[in-house]
């Protein structure tokens, strides 16, 4: 074994740092300049949260005290009627946000894959990447033009069917830019192994790429149902209201005016009943848990490895 000569041992002594020099000092100026950032940085996530925490504040407050069995169950009373709920508008979003579902999903996981893979420089994906980012920012009340134009003026009827069509328009381009990049994000090497299997393409696709990227899609049809959820302008153009349940025994009347949950929160809101009112507070509560609910399984799933 050989042994190191007395002056290296003293040389390496000499230029090993000191437990001293390793203490973090915060008058320097990167020590200092990162604790700003911090709290800067924490400072504005509780400013933002502040609007948040106050609203919830102030719907637990207003709406908890009529939270209750009855409020699901029972339809929206009239006037100076005492009592009720809003269980055929708690019905009527699901239906209208599932038929949404039904249409922007497909539609958008299958554009996406266009986008990402088959095409992903073409013309015609450049063509449609920039009109789905476009959508991004589309009002709301235009797409209950499109679905008030395309459908309630055709049949003649306001009906939950164009209520979904509209909020599918909502939906569409946050399910195809999330699943497009989700689908960019699987790796490389897990496609050349599957082609150096002798996968075809469609195989690659729908065995490897879709299942690899399914928390990132499953992330953007959440987040795009939640959009849909809380949408009022579209739906009152397309499924206008309504005081009855949707459904007669397990039959649906898509074709008849369907009410919402957003909807009655606008029509209850400006009334000058105490009743009603209260039942607004506890339908926005209702609601934005949902919503709430929504978003935060988006975050768990998008989470996922």
């Amino acid at each position: 074994m050989s042994v190191a000569p007395p002056g290296a041992v003293a040389a390496a002594t000499s230029v090993a740092p000191s437990v001293a020099d390793l203490e973090r000092s915060w008058l320097e100026p990167r020590a200092l300049r990162s604790l700003l950032l911090t709290v800067a940085t924490w400072v504005a996530a509780l400013l933002a949260a502040v609007p948040l925490v106050s609203v919830l504040y102030r719907l637990i407050l207003s709406g908890a005290p009529r939270l209750g069995y009855a409020v699901f169950v029972e339809l929206p009373p009239a006037g100076f009627e005492q009592g009720g709920g809003f269980g055929n508008a708690v019905v009527g979003t699901i239906v209208m946000v599932g038929l949404a579902a039904l249409v922007a999903i497909p539609v958008g996981v299958l554009a996406a894959v266009f986008l990402a893979e088959f095409g992903p420089a073409s013309s015609l994906s450049r063509a449609a990447r920039f009109a789905a980012k476009t959508l991004t920012g589309f009002p709301s009340v235009l797409a209950g033009a499109f679905a008030y134009a395309t459908l309630v003026f055709v049949t003649g009827t306001y009906s939950a069917l164009a209520g979904g069509v509209a909020l599918a328009v909502l939906m569409l381009p946050t399910v195809i830019l999330t699943a497009e990049e989700a689908i960019k994000g699987v790796p490389r090497i897990t496609r050349d192994a599957a082609y150096g299997m002798g996968c075809t393409r469609t195989q690659v696709v729908w065995k490897v790429m879709l299942p690899t990227a399914l928390p990132g899609i499953l992330t953007g049809v959440m987040l795009g149902i939640a959009r849909a959820a809380g949408e009022t302008a579209p739906l009152l153009f397309t499924a206008l209201s309504s005081s009855y349940w949707l459904f007669e025994g397990w039959r649906p009347h898509l074709m008849q005016p369907t009410a919402s949950l957003a909807v009655l929160i606008y029509n209850f809101s400006g009334m000058p009943f105490e009743n009603q009112l209260e039942l607004a507070w506890t339908a926005s509560l209702v609601l934005v848990l949902m919503v709430l609910v929504i978003n935060v399984l988006s975050r768990l799933v998008g989470r996922r490895p």
